[in-house]
């Protein structure tokens, strides 16, 4: 690794950082896409219409139980999250009727007993409310007002004055934060939502408070160069351990440092910059290929500086981030490595038996195989030696980032095997995931006969069924080179691409001031609370 970190190295400082098509320009797809997008379309369809059945007006489905789940206040997230995937799709009966349940539905205050999650809240609710007003050619104002409910109620978060990081979670009923710790990722994901608000609102309010939130963690110290610690203390804007990760609780902030930049064509080159760094950061700290079949993941960085060979479905998205960002910043050393990433992320489902991926994995690199926890028994350590990975979590949740990733991977490349992989888990969640109504998870990925999970997460709708109709579809509609998506896969329409983005070729000076972490407990990292339900 050593001398490829060399030769990386050379290709970045002499690379010229001007933004090329994200797209392959003569893509064709091949004559089955009609069929296979089609079929994503009638799984769209069984889980919606198993959804207005059992669950309407609610957040979720419970497709086992043939019941509903209010995770998200109530609001009904599952509409909200469908809506951009349905006018995609043509259903625009369905979106009428989605936008008459939004403008009658009472944002201001929660429709359960729960605080309002600032992250989820944003990247659900007020993502999937722009998104729709803008795909619909703007002729559905109140999505905007609806978004505008939410953001107002939100801005709370910044309870005190000249509070840079927001606090993660808002009780509606008195506009009280609730006084805790947050990370990276819901602090500092929320700029690709507000800056849309702000721009039809005309209020810049929005904007300038996310913006200042992640300027103060591109400027915080951290404890890897452009790398911050996945733990953030809003009351003191201390940095809350040194745990470094793609994963969840750090992964959209890194997401949209470069997607910020894409959406806003800003001449603010920090946001660039910062990922640029991270990147570069990445590929000399935490870049490992397996011992076996040489597969390529980023590690975790611990507490203690010590590397963490763990993987994870969520931190499965940094294949295509990382080809995005090649692609703008015209690195294609970048893009190469977001493609091994993505053909990595894509093994672990090749090799389960029911050819979709798990939750949470490990893998073992020539320094070792060290995750935090116990070491591998006998089975795992006979799979790895048989995939190149092992599995640590085996369950599904419907979660998207590895077809997130190699959607990207097919637009960006047009190799008739991310065409395939769309395929071959099309296949896979029509014969191992269907249950009682709907579709839904299950709790084993290596086992046929899993026991199924009773939880259809909105995501499904906005994410998982949107990045495979679109992988099935012409790469002319909702183009990577004319859309950023959120990091929910909501999408948004962005202007022609500038000609360069970042300051120059080589990683931007960072932070000087020592690293300090304080310790304290950390907010879960994106539970399913309808699992959580019964605990």
């Amino acid at each position: 690794m050593t001398s490829f970190r060399r030769w990386f190295l050379a290709v970045l400082a002499a690379s010229v950082v001007k933004a090329e098509p994200v797209q392959k320009s003569d893509l064709q797809l091949p004559p089955s896409a009609s069929f296979h997008q089609a079929t994503v379309k009638e799984l769209f369809v069984t889980s919606y219409e198993a959804y207005q059945e059992y669950a309407w007006g609610h957040d979720d489905l419970l497709p086992v139980s043939e019941s509903y789940f209010d995770g998200r206040n109530g609001w009904g997230a599952s509409i909200a999250d469908a809506m951009g995937t349905m006018w995609i799709m043509g259903l625009t009966d369905w979106f009428e009727q989605a936008v008459n349940h939004t403008a009658n539905t009472d944002f201001a205050i929660s429709h359960t007993y729960d605080t309002v999650s600032l992250f989820e809240t944003t990247i659900r609710y007020v993502a999937g409310f722009i998104s729709a007003y803008e795909l619909s050619g703007g002729i559905y104002p109140v999505l905007v007002e609806k978004a505008q409910d939410l953001a107002d109620q939100m801005a709370y978060a910044w309870v005190r004055e000249n509070q840079s990081i927001p606090y993660g979670f808002i009780d509606f009923s008195n506009l009280q934060p609730t006084i805790a710790t947050s990370n990276i990722a819901e602090a500092g994901s929320l700029t690709l939502e507000w800056n849309r608000l702000s721009l039809y609102t005309g209020n810049s309010t929005y904007q300038t408070l996310v913006e200042k939130s992640v300027q103060y963690m591109i400027n915080m110290p951290t404890p890897l160069p452009g790398m911050p610690a996945q733990g953030i203390d809003p009351l003191t804007g201390d940095p809350v351990g040194g745990y470094v990760t793609w994963g969840g609780g750090s992964d959209s902030y890194f997401e949209y440092l470069i997607k910020y930049a894409r959406l806003t064509n800003t001449d603010d080159n920090s946001y660039a910059d910062a990922w640029l760094t991270a990147a570069d950061t990445s590929v000399k700290k935490l870049l490992r290929s397996s011992t076996v079949d040489d597969w390529l993941y980023l590690a975790d960085y611990d507490d203690d500086e010590v590397i963490r060979h763990v993987g994870s479905h969520l931190a499965c998205f940094y294949g295509g981030n990382w080809i995005l960002g090649g692609k703008l910043t015209n690195n294609e050393t970048l893009v190469s490595i977001g493609l091994r990433l993505t053909d990595a992320c894509w093994n672990t489902y090749a090799s389960t038996a029911t050819g979709i991926g798990p939750e949470g994995f490990a893998y073992i690199s020539s320094d070792g195989n060290f995750t935090g926890n116990t070491a591998p028994s006998q089975e795992q350590l006979d799979f790895y030696y048989a995939h190149g990975f092992y599995i640590t979590a085996p369950d599904y949740i419907l979660r998207p980032e590895v077809l997130e990733s190699n959607f990207y991977a097919w637009r960006a490349t047009g190799d008739p095997k991310y065409f395939n992989n769309a395929i071959s888990a099309t296949v896979s969640f029509k014969k191992y995931l269907p249950t009682t109504v709907a579709y839904t998870g299950i709790y084993d990925v290596d086992n046929v006969i899993s026991e199924k999970v009773d939880d259809m997460e909105s995501f499904w709708f906005a994410e998982v069924l949107k990045y495979l109709y679109l992988t099935f579809d012409d790469p002319n509609h909702i183009s990577l080179d004319e859309y950023v998506f959120n990091t929910e896969c909501h999408v948004f329409k962005a202007p022609p691409a500038k000609s360069h983005y970042g300051s120059g070729s080589e990683p931007q000076t960072v932070s000087s001031q020592p690293f300090s972490p304080i310790s304290a407990p950390l907010p879960a990292v994106s539970p399913i609370l309808a699992l959580l339900r019964s605990l």
